[in-house]
């Protein structure tokens, strides 16, 4: 057999516990609260954005209910991909594998970019982006170095990310009033209108950030020690993790001082604290310096969730099967890692093509990441669908409470997201449709993906 084939077969290590899969659901998603939200309320308002987000949190809690079903049916790699491949055909897991890939190696430039606006708080003097360059060279080492290392790493830095929320709160507390939240609510007026309906639809890409990528946790499936219990565990109990923190960040940072000069920037909670405690206090610089964790555990988390991705796509031929192959002393996928690393670092130099409409180019990039995972998220409910009448015999260890209201009410929601996206985001949404069809156009060309369900797949 070719050496490189057989490192590609030799399979991923399976090493992690139930804590470590749920440091990786809430640690994938965990910068969103810390960075990225607060664009939605220059969209909608404070109100506004509350209604917005409260949208998205029901479409995510019921998707990761109905989502687990399939994570815990197919415990693979390739995770949305392979599950769409099972229901609709080579081409519907092409589709699949191109919007998460869009998902998350565009997450991580956005991320990378606020980490670099965290460090300027402290070091005026540096360039944001070249803080961002080095973030992805350290995590992409670290990644490579051993999954069980990478997971327990995510781990820590996601418990101290949660830590630092609560302690934010805390500190932030006694300046914060309701008639600062809600003053100029919705969308910059103080009376309900037509103009805030408008706006709570346009702000539906920052309410999904506060969620973004949990459904990464599926790509770790085949390297869990026991997916059937531990899955669905973190699942659950990261998604609830999630909106607890994402309503009380909100409505804390929004209430602590004049939340429209939050709007717009990179660093809302060093910012929001600072109208509390002063510039100098040294709550701030602790925020600043603990607040990193939170960043870097969605920045290191999703860096393993698109290298399984890319990982998986090569490994059944939909990508060049080179990059499937596995590292022989750590068992992980650098040549995958590597080349979404490289992807990533492109994009954070690349201001002129990919920032669109006049956002900044975190917007821009925060919004193709949200595209992608809307449109994977789409495709995985109707494959639910699809398995539960193709295969009604297939083992199911774990099934969606509700069935078949919880992922309708997903599928529904993220149409409806979807269309709003498009709406008020054309351009970037033409961009989007150019990279799925250039994704089908080489997957046509070039490839030969095998036919039929992986082995990962029983």
């Amino acid at each position: 057999m070719n050496p490189q084939n057989e490192q590609s077969n030799q399979g991923l290590k399976k090493a992690l516990s139930t804590w470590h899969l749920w440091g990786i659901a809430v640690g994938l998603v965990i910068s969103g609260e810390y960075f990225g939200w607060s664009f939605g309320w220059a969209q909608a308002g404070t109100l506004g954005f509350v209604v917005t987000t409260v949208f998205v949190a029901v479409i995510y809690t019921t998707f990761i209910f109905s989502f687990t079903e399939l994570t815990t049916s197919i415990p693979s790699a390739g995770g949305p991909f392979e599950y769409a491949r099972r229901a609709f055909g080579p081409v519907g897991g092409c589709l699949a594998g191109i919007a998460t890939l869009v998902e998350f190696v565009f997450a991580p430039p956005a991320i990378a970019l606020a980490i670099g606006a965290y460090f300027k708080v402290q070091f005026p003097d540096l360039d944001p982006k070249h803080v961002a360059l080095v973030a992805y060279l350290v995590f992409m080492g670290l990644n490579i170095s051993g999954v069980k290392v990478a997971a327990t790493f995510e781990l820590f830095v996601t418990l101290l990310a949660v830590f630092e929320l609560l302690v934010f709160m805390g500190v932030v507390s006694p300046g914060v009033s309701w008639a600062n939240f809600a003053k100029g609510g919705w969308a910059g007026s103080d009376h309900f209108s037509i103009s805030a309906i408008s706006g709570m639809f346009a702000a539906i890409p920052f309410a999904i950030w506060f969620f973004l990528a949990i459904e990464g946790v599926a790509m770790a499936a085949e390297e869990a020690k026991n997916p059937t219990r531990s899955i669905p565990i973190a699942y659950i109990s990261g998604i609830l993790t999630l909106v607890v923190l994402a309503i009380g960040v909100m409505l804390f940072a929004g209430g602590a001082g004049d939340w429209q000069k939050l709007a717009n920037i990179n660093d809302p909670l060093p910012q929001a604290m600072k109208y509390v405690v002063g510039e100098n206090s040294g709550w701030l610089h602790m925020l600043v310096w603990l607040g990193l964790f939170g960043l870097i555990a969605s920045f290191h988390g999703i860096i393993f969730g698109y290298s399984r991705q890319i990982y998986a796509l090569g490994r059944e031929g939909y990508l060049p099967r080179c990059l499937a192959v596995i590292h022989p002393r750590w068992q992980t996928p650098h040549r995958a890692i590597i080349v979404g690393g490289v992807i990533g670092i492109g994009a954070i130099y690349s201001d002129n093509w990919i920032t669109i409409a006049g956002q900044t180019l975190t917007a821009s990039i925060v919004t193709m990441s949200v595209f992608g995972a809307i449109l994977m998220y789409v495709i995985s409910m109707l494959a639910l669908f699809k398995l539960r009448r193709k295969e009604p015999r297939m083992t199911r260890p774990y099934r969606t409470p509700f069935y078949p209201w919880f992922p309708l009410v997903a599928l529904v929601g993220a149409c409806v997201a979807m269309g709003s996206m498009v709406y008020y985001n054309r351009q970037l949404a033409c961009v989007f449709i150019g990279i799925l069809v250039l994704g089908l156009f080489l997957f046509k060309l070039y490839s030969n993906p095998k036919q039929g369900a992986g082995s990962s797949s029983n």
